[in-house]
């Protein structure tokens, strides 16, 4: 299968498979992970717009990059068109590479703010956001992730298309499409048909797919069946960082890759090596015992892996599951 390379304005992405924004788990020690193991472009957890003006150590954690770690989006969330720019401004002089602004995000506490998914339902505020981003930050791509529309039963994409064309006037390199409502959050099955539309009615500009991308061979469907430019994998990524390499292996003709007990044990004594680096030793063991239950999946024994994953609280006690499990 012939890919061609996903283009964010003048930046241009040599695979079209590229890891999404995960809240909780797109830190910069997963996102080098991922990139050893062929993701060639990722975006940071959301930010809130205020968590980037101020010092602290939740923005320090959280905007922390790495020569390795490029192209890199930077993703931000908020309601107040100033604030977003003064944010984006703030994400550009520490060295992002792209500018990704969050109206996508379902969860209740955000869309309550009037935050994230809210502004599905605001194509008038949420372009004011745009146009004020774009205005800030001209010498960055600024990217948009969407949802289908804002509640399941609008069936129209009157919302969404508005927000999306205006979006692209004002200069937005791309956008990525969650293909559920906000109004559905996780439930059911994504809309790729919706993709297909989208595409077809922008058929010049970068448009990138997320929703039900939970294997390698998924992210290639999504680009055969609904000719996006781009795939956004998110939780498929979470316990098989090898997402990647599988794309890449399956659009090359290859079989894709299947990592065995030896591979498991390295990738998950590289993840926690990194957390390690570029945490303290607590928040490492917190991560590798989050991410530890999502790689059980990979094992001969899930269930088992699974349970002792659980059980973790000191390096000591990570050495010995690994010894027992990942021999």
């Amino acid at each position: 299968m012939v890919l061609c390379p996903l283009k964010i304005g003048s930046i241009e992405i040599d695979f079209p498979v590229v890891l999404a924004a995960l809240a909780g788990y797109s830190d910069l020690p997963f996102r080098l992970l991922c990139r050893s193991l062929g993701a060639p472009f990722c975006t940071t957890e959301a930010l809130l717009d205020r968590q980037v003006m101020i010092e602290k150590r939740v923005r320090r954690r959280m905007t922390r990059l790495d020569d390795a770690d490029h192209p890199v989006a930077g993703q931000i969330m908020g309601s107040e068109p100033e604030v977003m720019a003064e944010a984006a401004v703030k994400l550009a002089e520490m060295g992002f590479d792209v500018i990704d602004l969050n109206f996508a995000c379902p969860v209740r506490k955000v869309v309550s703010k009037k935050r994230g998914g809210f502004l599905m339902s605001r194509p008038g505020e949420t372009l004011e956001i745009v146009r004020a981003v774009v205005r800030a930050v001209p010498a960055r791509p600024v990217t948009v992730k969407l949802r289908r529309s804002f509640l399941e039963t609008d069936t129209s994409g009157d919302e969404f298309r508005e927000i999306a064309r205006g979006s692209f006037d004002v200069g937005v390199a791309a956008v990525t499409i969650h293909a559920r409502s906000v109004d559905q959050k996780y439930k059911g099955r994504a809309d790729w048909e919706f993709l297909a539309r989208a595409k077809r009615e922008f058929p010049d500009r970068t448009i990138i797919g997320s929703g039900d991308v939970h294997t390698a061979a998924d992210a290639l469907r999504m680009l055969e069946e609904t000719g996006v430019d781009g795939v956004s994998a998110a939780r498929g990524a979470i316990g098989n960082p090898w997402l990647f390499r599988q794309a890449r292996d399956l659009a090359a003709g290859r079989a894709p890759f299947k990592p065995d007990i030896a591979a498991q044990r390295e990738v998950i004594l590289r993840h926690y090596r990194l957390a390690c680096t570029f945490l303290d030793q607590g928040r490492a063991l917190h991560i590798i015992h989050n991410f530890g239950i999502r790689y059980a999946k990979m094992h001969p024994q899930p269930s088992k892996a699974r349970a002792a994953f659980y059980t973790i609280r000191t390096e000591q006690q990570l050495m010995a599951l690994l010894e027992a499990w990942y021999r």
